[in-house]
């Protein structure tokens, strides 16, 4: 493919630098080189700095727009998607591919960098793509602003200078962390149609939906309340080359740990991933299927308002 995820990604890179006083961030520029631009560890941060983080995390190959809804009766804010070449915006990018490790530094990394890296390998072997940029942009999941240390090793990784790298940092508690997380729920159905085996290039078009989690005091609070969000209320449909009994298995309901908010499973589990189900994070509330061979639509799972409520807090 002739795309380059790193170039595509780079206009709302740089909107983001032109606009940063009014998204509510931060942009410095590091003694290597690198730009580092903080949306949540020490900002504010703002919900138009959340959806163009999710555009960058995608490649720029996305469209994001946020407007209020209601979970029950309780209004709440939504991000909506639309997402175009769906393999490698979400496979190729926005997956959280990279378990980045700097000394004491450590971070969940996504964006379009981790093609330069091939962090991982298999993902880019199964969607047959390879990026040559010589620019480079990567998004963290992290509390802290990586230092210079880290930022000359993910240049090294990526074969790129340091002063040609860009890193977004965003806390998981934090209304950009909230933002974006809601914007993985694409690519986390992606992600558990890739481990069940299925060729995410059959799928040519995805759009997607869900409410943005209220901002919580620490990271453990909000990785339950972000992840519910997408578990009991994220919409996601998908135009598909063919039908395939795999898509019977997306909706969170067909996990043993359904029906209880993530944080209290996780809890139940003694903070332990190998005791809960593994794909229950990566299951959206419903799924969409619009088979583009046959023409024909068909719908799976459905939105659950009270387990959603009852991670927000409100009764």
């Amino acid at each position: 493919m002739a795309l380059s995820i790193n170039e595509t990604a780079m206009p709302a890179v740089q909107e983001m630098i032109d606009r940063r006083d009014e998204l509510g961030i931060a942009v410095t520029v590091q003694e290597n080189g690198a730009t580092c631009i903080d949306c949540g560890v020490h900002v504010s941060g703002s919900y138009q700095a959340g959806a163009l983080f999710v555009e960058i995390c995608l490649a720029g190959l996305a469209t994001t727009a946020i407007s209020m809804g209601r979970v029950g009766d309780v209004p709440v804010p939504f991000l909506h998607l639309t997402v175009s070449h769906p393999a490698l915006a979400c496979l190729g990018s926005q997956k959280a591919g990279w378990v980045l490790r700097v000394g004491d530094y450590s971070a969940m990394a996504s964006g379009p960098a981790r093609a330069l890296a091939m962090k991982p390998k298999e993902t880019y072997r199964r969607i047959d793509y390879l990026d040559r940029s010589t620019t480079g942009i990567l998004a963290l999941e992290a509390g802290t602003l990586p230092g210079v240390e880290v930022t000359d090793f993910i240049a090294e990784k990526c074969g790129i200078d340091p002063e040609d790298l860009t890193v977004l940092v965003a806390p998981t508690a934090s209304l950009v962390g909230s933002v974006q997380i809601s914007g993985r729920v694409i690519t986390a159905t992606l992600h558990k149609l890739e481990e069940k085996g299925y060729d995410i290039r059959r799928i040519s078009h995805a759009a997607g939906r869900s409410p943005i989690a209220p901002v919580k005091r620490t990271d453990i609070e909000a990785m339950g309340v972000t992840n519910d969000c997408n578990i009991y209320y994220g919409s996601v449909i998908l135009t598909a080359n063919g039908y395939d009994p795999v898509f019977e298995t997306l909706p969170s309901q067909t996990s043993p740990d359904y029906g209880r908010p993530f944080g209290r499973v996780l809890r139940d589990a003694g903070y332990d991933f190998l005791k809960m189900d593994s794909l229950l994070a990566f299951s959206p509330a419903e799924v969409t299927i619009n088979d583009s061979e046959s023409g024909k639509v068909h719908r799976f799972g459905s939105l659950n308002p009270d387990v959603l409520l009852e991670s927000f807090g409100i009764r």
